[in-house]
């Protein structure tokens, strides 16, 4: 998953895809401290997923206060 890719999604998307991300890693963290996860940097590639999806949610969160701000300022 990439960020440009995240960045042509809407917010419905975006929310749903971390709600699952957020699910999946809880369940390999439960796997890795049991030590039956097999490959360890899946638990990594998930965590990094989740900080591109909420990026790009900040960056839409900034970009909206701005146009909000120069359009009260106008």
């Amino acid at each position: 998953m990439k960020a440009e890719e995240i960045r042509d999604w809407d917010e419905v998307e975006i929310e749903a895809r971390l709600k699952e991300l957020r699910e999946e890693k809880f369940k390999l963290r439960f796997h890795l401290s049991m030590m039956e996860l097999e490959n360890p940097n899946l638990f990594r590639q998930v965590r990094r997923d989740i900080a591109r999806l909420e990026t790009v949610k900040k960056e839409r969160e900034l970009a909206a206060a701005e146009s909000n701000y120069i359009s009260e300022s106008s």
